[in-house]
C-alpha cells in the first residue's frame, strides 16, 4: 500500500484532475449555449439510480478497513479521511456545476463523453493512470481481505514460498476474472455503479457503521442526550443503509434490464 499510495499521488491524482481540467475547458469551449436545467421531471428508478451514483463517489468505505491497518499510526486515519472528502468534495463541486452548466441535461456518464470524439479519446488518454492505479489499488485491498482471511492464525503471512505466492496469483486471477464477467454482463456505466452502490456502498457507508456504534455503546444508548441524539442518528444511518440497500437493488435492476444499451458482452461503448 505504501508504493501504491505513491502512484496514486504522482499518477492517479495528477491524470483524472488534468483530464477534469480538460473537459471542463472543452465543454464549455464546444457547448457555450447548453441549457442547464435546475430541476428536472422524472421517476423512481432514474432519480434513486442518479442518488446512488452520487453516494459511491465518497463511498470507498470498504478499503478504510485495510488502509488503517497499514498506517504507521491508524489514529492519524481520520485526519487523512477529512482532508480526502474535503478536497472530493470541493472539486466534485466545481467539476460538476462547470460541465453541467454547458453541457446541460445531455451530459454523458462518464462526463468525459461529452466532448468531440477527438477530446474525449485525450480526455480518456489522460485519465487511463487513474483508471488503471484505482482498479488495481481496489483489486489489491479484495485480494488483501481473502488472503487474510484463508490463512488468519498461520505463518503464510509472513512467507514467501510457493503455496503463498500461488494462493496469491490465484485469487487476483479469480477475482480479476470475477469483475470482467460483471463489467461485461451490465456494460452500462452508470447503471453499474448504482447496483455497486445498493449491493455494498449502502452498508459499508451506512449500515455497518451505525451498527458498529451501537454495538460499541451498548448500555449506554440512552445514558445522555447526547447518548440519545446519537443513537437515533446511528440508527437513521441503519435506515438509509435498507433503505438504498433494497430499493436500490429494485431500481438498478429495473435500470439494467430497461437500458436499450445494455448488451452484454457486445463490446460496446458503455460511455
Amino acid at each position: 500500500m505504501k508504493n501504491m499510495s505513491w502512484l496514486s499521488l504522482a499518477l492517479a491524482f495528477i491524470s483524472i484532475l488534468s483530464a477534469v481540467i480538460l473537459t471542463m475547458v472543452a465543454v464549455a469551449i464546444q457547448h457555450p449555449g447548453a441549457v442547464a436545467k435546475a430541476t428536472v421531471e422524472t421517476n423512481l428508478v432514474n432519480g434513486f439510480t442518479s442518488a446512488l451514483n452520487i453516494a459511491l463517489s465518497y463511498a470507498s468505505h470498504n478499503a478504510f478497513f485495510s488502509v488503517i491497518a497499514e498506517l504507521k499510526e491508524p489514529r492519524d486515519f481520520p485526519k487523512a479521511l477529512t482532508l480526502l472528502q474535503c478536497i472530493d468534495i470541493s472539486i466534485y463541486l466545481v467539476a460538476a456545476i462547470v460541465i453541467y452548466t454547458y453541457a446541460g441535461d445531455s451530459v454523458a456518464s462518464p462526463a468525459l463523453g461529452s466532448l468531440s470524439p477527438l477530446l474525449s479519446k485525450i480526455a480518456y488518454g489522460i485519465a487511463l493512470p487513474t483508471i488503471i492505479i484505482a482498479g488495481v489499488i481496489n483489486g489489491h485491498i479484495a485480494c488483501k481481505s481473502i488472503y487474510t482471511r484463508v490463512f488468519a492464525g498461520t505463518d503464510r503471512m509472513q512467507k514467501r514460498d510457493l503455496v503463498a505466492i500461488g494462493s496469491w496469483i490465484g485469487i487476483a486471477i479469480g477475482l480479476w476474472i470475477i469483475a470482467w464477467i460483471i463489467a461485461s454482463a451490465i456494460p452500462v456505466f452508470s447503471n453499474l455503479l448504482s447496483l455497486m452502490t445498493a449491493l455494498f456502498a449502502s452498508w459499508f457507508s451506512f449500515g455497518v457503521p451505525g451498527a458498529f456504534w451501537l454495538f460499541m455503546n451498548k448500555g449506554l444508548w440512552f445514558a445522555s442526550w447526547r447518548k440519545i441524539a446519537l443513537t437515533l442518528l446511528n440508527m437513521f444511518c441503519i435506515l438509509i443503509g435498507v433503505i438504498m440497500c433494497a430499493l436500490g437493488l429494485y431500481s438498478s435492476g429495473k435500470a439494467i434490464h430497461d437500458d436499450p444499451s445494455s448488451a452484454s458482452f457486445s463490446c460496446a461503448n458503455s460511455a
